[in-house]
């Protein structure tokens, strides 16, 4: 593993160990070069309630694999939390830095009603 992903792997563990502290489903967001995945996981961690990404068959047709496209996967996992009663989450970005794709998807997932 290169010293990059190792990084962000250690950032990753340190916010799920403050997450686990808050009691609260996580929003945990893995991009990948092309696509963008988004799921909601139980505050114990052991059930994924909720799951969206840019491979859903309703969002692939126009993928790109942009910040338009994260977008559209953070208005459907808002979507479907909203389905599962789910309104308050915590936000796990994954070590990632909170600007262009994972940005977007947080900020709709905001508009589309979830709280974090």
């Amino acid at each position: 593993m290169d010293k990059k992903k190792a990084a962000r792997i250690k950032r990753a563990k340190r916010t799920r160990m403050h997450i686990r502290e808050l009691e609260v489903p996580r929003l945990c967001v893995y991009r990948s070069p092309r696509h963008i995945y988004a799921q909601i996981i139980s505050a114990a961690g052991d059930q994924v309630q909720a799951a969206a990404s840019s491979l859903d068959p309703d969002l692939r047709g126009e993928n790109k694999g942009n910040v338009q496209d994260a977008a559209r996967v953070g208005a459907k996992i808002a979507e479907k939390a909203k389905a599962a009663g789910i309104e308050k989450v915590a936000f796990d970005r994954s070590g990632y830095q909170y600007h262009g794709r994972v940005k977007a998807l947080a900020d709709a997932a905001r508009e589309g009603g979830l709280q974090f």
